[in-house]
C-alpha cells in the first residue's frame, strides 16, 4: 500500500485510475444490494420453504433470525478485520464465503441445513458488508464522496423492496421445478463475478498504523449482541419469558463491560476492538443514534406490511411484491438528488425534510388503510408508498455521508461496522415492537372471516407506532451537523460551521494500489 504521489501523474494515468475506482465502486454496491435483497427476499418465499421443505414453524423463525443474528454480531469484527488485514482481502473472503454459503442454502437437503446455512451466509456478511463503505471511504476523495453515499443510498432503497420483488418472481416462476431454491442459487452468478473483478479492479488499503485484533472484545461484543438479540428473536414464540428479560439486561451489562475494556485496551495498546474516540466526532455520534432509531422504523413497518398486504389481504406473493416498486421509484428519485443538490444547500433540513415527508406518507397509508378496508387496492397504496419511499431517499443517503464524513481514515472499517451494527440492532428492536404493536393487537380466536378485518386494525396501530419513531428521528437530527461541508480546490474540506479545515489525519491523499 502506498500514497499517491503529489506530482503530476503521466498523461493518461489519471483517467485508468478513474476507471479503476469507479468499477470498484460498482462491485462493491453490486455485493452491499445482494446482501440488502438477501435480508428481505426469504420474507415472501416463507409459505413456499414451509410446504416444500418441511420446516417448521421454528425452524422458519431460524431460518430468517439465524442470518441476522450471526450478522449484527460479526460486523464490528468484520469491519477491524478489514482494518487490520485489508478491506479487498476481507471483501474478497466474504463475498466467496457468502457465495459458498448462498449455494449450500440452495441446496440444502433438510431444514437444519437451510438453518445452518443461512448462519453462515450471515456470518459471511458481517465479513463482507463493513468493507463497502470502507473502500469507498478510502478509495474516493472527500470532495466525490457525496456523489458516491447518494448512490449507495439508491442501492439501500432500491435492495430493501427488491427483495420482495425478486423472491416472489422467482418463487411464482418456480425454475426448473425448483420452487424456493433459485432465491438463493441467483447468489452464485452475481457472487462468482465479484470475486473475480473484485480481485482485479478493487485496490488494497487498511489502517495506516498495524493494529492487532482485539480477542476479548470480539467475545464480549458477540455474547452482548447475542444475549439482547437472541430473547428479541425468540421472545414472542417463547411467550416472553423471565429469562429473557434477564438475559437482554445482563446483555446491558456486557456492554458496559465492553466499555471499560476497550478503554483499557486503548490506552494500553491503541488497538481497540470498537474504537470509543469516535464517539467523540459529533457527527458520527449523533448519526449513530439516527441511524439505531430509524432501524426501529423499518423493522416495524416491512415485516407487518408484508404479513399484512398477503396474510390479511390475502394476495399473492407476486402481488405483494410488485406493490413495494412505487416505494423503490420514491427512494431511487430522492435518494439522487439529495446529496447532490439538496444537503450542499439546505443541509441536515433535507434530513429533517425526509423524517416529516416519510412519516406523511405513513399518515396517509393509516388513513386509506382505514377507509377501504379489506378492499383496499394496489393502485390506492401507491401514493403513501412513493411518499414515504421519498422520505427515506431524502434520509438513508445523506445520512451515510453525515455519519463516516469526519471518521479519520485508519478507523474507518471499525465506523462502518458499528454503523452497520447499529442499524441491524435497531431493526432487531423494531422486531421485538412488533409482537407488541402488531401481534398483541390481534384476537387468535378471532374466526377466520375477521382475521382479515384484525390485521387491518393492527397494521394501523403498527403504522402510528412508526409515525411516533420518525418524529423522535426528526428530532435527533438536531444534533447533526446544521450544513454539509464545502469543498475547495484539492479537495480539501471547510465547514460552514467551524470555518476551519479538519485534522489532517482526516484528510489523507487517496489510496492506490
Amino acid at each position: 500500500m502506498t500514497y499517491s504521489s503529489p506530482a503530476t501523474p503521466p498523461p493518461g494515468t489519471v483517467d485508468a485510475a478513474d476507471r479503476r475506482r469507479w468499477l470498484a465502486l460498482a462491485i462493491v454496491m453490486t455485493a452491499a444490494f445482494m446482501d440488502l435483497v438477501d435480508v428481505t427476499i426469504v420474507n415472501i418465499a416463507i409459505p413456499s420453504i414451509q410446504e416444500n421443505a418441511g420446516a417448521s414453524y421454528s425452524q422458519i423463525q431460524w431460518i430468517t433470525a439465524g442470518y441476522a443474528l450471526a450478522f449484527a454480531a460479526g460486523l464490528i469484527t468484520g469491519g477491524r478485520l478489514g482494518d487490520i488485514h485489508g478491506r479487498k482481502r476481507m471483501f474478497l473472503i466474504g463475498i466467496g464465503g457468502f457465495t459458498l454459503a448462498s449455494a449450500l442454502c440452495g441446496f440444502a437437503a433438510n431444514p437444519e441445513m437451510l438453518v445452518a446455512s443461512r448462519i453462515l451466509q450471515g456470518g459471511m456478511a458481517a465479513m463482507m458488508v463493513p468493507q463497502v463503505l470502507s473502500i469507498v471511504h478510502a478509495t474516493f476523495p472527500a470532495h466525490e464522496r457525496g456523489k458516491v453515499f447518494g448512490l449507495f443510498g439508491m442501492v439501500v432503497g432500491l435492495g430493501a423492496v427488491s427483495g420482495p420483488l425478486l423472491g416472489a418472481l422467482l418463487t411464482q416462476w418456480n425454475l426448473f421445478g425448483l420452487e424456493w431454491r433459485p432465491i438463493f442459487l441467483i447468489n452464485l452468478p452475481v457472487g462468482i463475478a465479484g470475486l473475480i473483478l473484485g480481485r482485479k479492479f478493487i485496490s488494497e488499503s487498511k489502517a495506516p498504523k498495524a493494529l492487532k485484533l482485539d480477542l476479548v472484545g470480539v467475545v464480549l461484543v458477540t455474547l452482548g449482541m447475542l444475549m439482547v438479540l437472541y430473547p428479541l428473536t425468540r421472545g414472542r414464540e417463547l411467550d416472553w419469558p423471565l429469562w429473557g428479560y434477564a438475559m437482554m439486561a445482563g446483555g446491558l451489562v456486557v456492554f458496559g463491560a465492553l466499555i471499560a475494556y476497550e478503554k483499557a485496551k486503548a490506552a494500553k495498546d491503541g488497538s481497540p476492538l470498537v474504537e470509543l474516540s469516535l464517539f467523540k466526532v459529533k457527527s458520527f455520534a449523533a448519526g449513530i443514534a439516527v441511524q439505531t432509531v430509524f432501524g426501529i422504523a423499518m423493522g416495524i413497518f416491512f415485516l407487518v406490511w408484508t404479513i399484512y398486504m398477503q396474510t390479511g389481504l390475502g394476495w399473492s406473493a407476486l402481488r405483494a411484491g410488485t406493490t413495494g416498486i412505487p416505494f423503490s421509484i420514491g427512494v431511487s428519485a430522492a435518494a439522487g438528488m439529495s446529496v447532490q443538490l439538496l444537503v450542499p444547500r439546505f443541509g441536515r433540513k433535507v434530513l429533517q425534510g425526509g423524517a416529516l415527508i416519510m412519516a406523511a406518507g405513513v399518515l396517509l397509508y393509516i388513513w386509506e388503510a382505514d377507509r377501504y378496508g379489506a378492499g383496499i387496492a394496489s393502485w390506492q397504496m401507491a401514493l403513501p408508498l412513493a411518499v414515504m419511499g421519498a422520505g427515506m431517499g431524502f434520509i438513508v443517503a445523506p445520512l451515510t455521508d453525515a455519519i463516516l464524513s469526519d471518521v479519520p481514515r485508519e478507523h474507518s472499517g471499525s465506523a462502518s461496522g458499528l454503523l452497520n451494527t447499529v442499524q441491524q440492532m435497531g431493526t432487531a428492536l423494531g422486531l421485538g415492537l412488533v409482537s407488541v404493536v402488531f401481534f398483541g393487537m390481534i384476537d387468535e380466536k378471532a374466526a377466520r372471516s375477521e382475521v382479515p378485518l384484525e390485521i387491518a386494525g393492527a397494521f394501523q396501530n403498527s403504522l402510528w407506532w412508526v409515525v411516533g419513531v420518525l418524529v423522535v428521528i426528526f428530532l435527533l437530527m438536531f444534533a447533526l451537523p446544521s450544513k454539509a461541508r464545502q469543498h475547495v480546490e484539492g479537495g480539501d474540506e471547510v465547514s460552514e460551521e467551524a470555518g476551519e479545515l479538519p485534522e489532517r489525519e482526516q484528510r489523507e491523499p487517496a489510496l492506490t494500489p
